[in-house]
């Protein structure tokens, strides 16, 4: 029998536990915001992972944004040496799941199995991926037990709110070090049959105009920042969004919508601030002075960021051009470039063959429209042999009724441990 059908045998044989792990990793609500039971589920991976001979670490992310000591920003890096040197694979999964929302009919944070599928907030997102990780490492040291360099499996926060309390803190750290790690695998969910190279870009930003407060009676002795902000929405369906629509990439980005430049407005708010959910009153009549929108640019690989932002100071000057009293004020938020791996990286080749191996099929390439951890360990860890590769669908995420397919988790887990054959088995384990 061949080393990958012991593996495949080894990882069939673990259906029921990827099952179980799988709904009590969503059992645990590590939502986010704020950060819920990010201890609680760190703890919890540490305890099944340190009898597989994991040395564990624990790691806050003191000080960053949204660490407190109500809802601190925990991380764990569990880690298993080889026999000998060689490389390292480092399996990373971030534990935080986004708000349940509306229109679930089954308990969100449940785990439940019903036909083939295992249910709840994260569970393709990216819990499902965090399991067959597991799985794989395990089932793999089961039958390679002399491998060579060491695995890592890492549970890291905030990935939902930009990252900066797990996998950024971590590289910042040195944990994705090119000296310490040299392969890098995020079960995000693109798949099973796809490997996702990297991401567009994204740069978010504030506008505010302003007003001058008066009467609602008398708006004539006041001036409207909602109406200024009005005017600066109208060129932007005018000039902006038509020029976006043209811009067209060569990365392999998914669904066909997002291989053009986007703009979405995230949100906006003028004048008093909303009252509680319990005040009946009415708002006073007043001109609001201040207008708030909170835009979310995602960009592609050939813009610069410098143009990316030009392009919508323009849209305020032209408004400022025709419009008397205009001012206006412009924050950034949030930028993130975008990032790619070549398709002939050492990691790409590998999982592409065993997903040819495992499922007989050739491997996708694909761009996520959205941002995730892998451009933290590209631009900070500076390591560049990273992708996302992980059992679910996409469109899935951060819906209700979210759900991730337990044959897609073993396929899933498969393919990581074929690529563990290849990266990390001896020659005579591997004949």
């Amino acid at each position: 029998m061949t080393i990958d059908q012991r593996l495949s045998d080894e990882i069939d044989a673990r259906r029921e536990d990827l099952i179980q792990l799988t709904g009590d990793l969503i059992r645990i609500p590590t939502l986010n915001p704020p950060g819920e039971n990010y201890r609680d589920i760190c703890e919890f991976l540490a305890n099944r992972l340190r009898p597989q001979g994991f040395a564990i670490e624990l790691v806050r992310a003191h000080g960053v944004p949204g660490d407190s000591e109500k809802y601190p920003r925990w991380n764990v890096i569990a880690r298993r040496e080889g026999k000998r040197l060689g490389d390292c694979v480092h399996f990373n999964s971030h534990i935080d799941v986004v708000d349940v929302g509306l229109g679930w009919t089954v308990d969100p944070f449940g785990g439940a199995l019903i036909d083939g599928k295992v249910y709840g907030r994260g569970a393709c997102d990216m819990k499902g991926g965090l399991a067959a990780s597991i799985v794989a490492a395990e089932a793999f040291i089961a039958v390679c037990p002399d491998f060579a360099g060491a695995i890592e499996i890492s549970g890291t926060a905030d990935e939902e709110s930009g990252g900066f309390g797990g996998v950024a803190y971590l590289a910042q750290q040195g944990f994705f070090a090119p000296e310490r790690v040299q392969h890098v695998i995020i079960p995000e969910p693109l798949n099973k049959d796809r490997i996702c190279l990297g991401h567009r870009g994204v740069w978010w930003a504030e506008i505010e105009t302003f007003g001058e407060i008066a009467h609602g009676s008398m708006p004539f002795l006041g001036d409207c920042a909602v109406r200024h902000m009005g005017a600066v929405m109208e060129e932007m369906e005018h000039s902006l969004f038509p020029a976006l629509a043209q811009k067209r990439t060569d990365m392999p980005v998914v669904p066909e919508g997002a291989k053009q430049s986007t703009l979405n407005i995230n949100s906006i708010h003028g004048g008093q601030a909303e009252g509680d959910a319990d005040f009946t009153g009415l708002p006073s009549p007043c001109v609001p002075d201040s207008c708030r929108m909170v835009i979310d640019r995602r960009f592609l690989i050939e813009e610069d960021i410098d143009d990316v932002q030009a392009e919508v100071m323009e849209v305020l000057r032209k408004v400022e051009a025709d419009r008397d009293s205009f001012r206006y004020d412009v924050r950034e938020l949030h930028r993130v470039l975008p990032t790619m791996t070549e398709k002939d990286a050492p990691i790409v080749k590998t999982v592409a063959q065993a997903i040819l191996d495992t499922m007989g099929t050739d491997a996708q390439f694909v761009v996520s429209p959205g941002t995730y951890d892998q451009k933290h360990i590209d631009r900070i860890g500076k390591l560049h042999n990273c992708i996302a590769y992980g059992p679910g669908i996409l469109d899935l995420a951060h819906k209700p009724d979210e759900y991730v397919g337990v044959d897609d988790m073993l396929d899933s887990a498969k393919v990581m441990g074929r690529t563990l054959i290849e990266l990390l088995a001896s020659p005579e384990e591997a004949a």
